[in-house]
């Protein structure tokens, strides 16, 4: 009798392994192709979104300082202090720029701004360089702002005379533009501006009627070049001269 023949169980179930096929495999390197494409496409527009906003941050604070030291400047444009020791006349004589005593401010066909004005120490009276009088004794600050040709608004300050080299403040400026608000009808006493003309309009009794002056900043735009964006974007502001307004009694 013959012995029983025992057959191996792997070979018996006759199971087979297969690996994937070059379709599958295709497939997914299609699928990860497309997930990370769509990765990168957020992780640009992100960037580009931080940087967008970032850009126009800068712009505002550069619109922000710019406008803020000119304003409070020219404001202060004929302060003297004490007014039982000293007069404007006094105070701010015929000297440079300004033709007249007692005039504060004074301006140029180019668009450029001087304004004068004398502060005692500790009076926290500003200059364009955002100092102040820390001396024990009076100083007449002459300042004068002008765009250079690299696009920086620039201060000069001249101190009791003595000029210092120009200092930017702000970049990214195409153009300063300024006009004057002068009182000419003196029919009427109520201090009010009746008239807004450019420096080439002034005449040399105008000069010393300045009630406000209006500033036209005009920036860069860091977005231009995207639809609908404009190559540059104008800032406004008028200011009033400190030593010129004020109830008419």
């Amino acid at each position: 009798m013959s012995a029983p023949i025992h057959r191996c169980p792997a070979r018996r179930s006759g199971a087979r392994q297969y690996g994937m096929t070059l379709v599958e495999l295709l497939v997914a390197i299609s699928i990860a192709v497309f997930m990370l494409a769509a990765l990168l496409t957020i992780v640009q527009n992100t960037r580009r979104a931080y940087g967008t906003q970032a850009q126009m941050s800068q712009l505002q604070d550069n619109e922000r300082l710019a406008m803020t030291l000119m304003g409070d400047v020219i404001q202060e444009s004929g302060y003297y202090p004490n007014p039982t020791l000293y007069t404007a006349a006094g105070a701010l004589p015929v000297t440079g720029v300004f033709a007249t005593a007692g005039q504060a401010v004074f301006g140029t066909t180019a668009d450029t701004i001087s304004v004068r004005f004398m502060t005692a120490a500790g009076d926290g009276m500003i200059n364009c360089t955002g100092g102040t009088n820390t001396t024990a004794a009076t100083v007449t600050y002459v300042n004068q702002f002008l765009i250079d040709a690299n696009g920086n608004l620039n201060c000069v300050l001249t101190s009791n005379g003595v000029v210092a080299a120009a200092q930017p403040l702000v970049s990214g400026i195409t153009n300063l533009s300024i006009l004057y608000g002068v009182k000419t009808d003196f029919s009427v006493n109520n201090g009010a501006v009746d008239s807004y003309l450019t420096a080439a309009q002034m005449t040399v009794a105008d000069w010393s009627h300045v009630i406000s002056v209006r500033i036209t900043l005009t920036f860069t735009n860091p977005l231009a070049g995207q639809a609908g964006q404009p190559a540059t974007i104008p800032f406004q502001r008028v200011v009033a001269v400190m030593g010129q307004t004020g109830v008419i009694t």
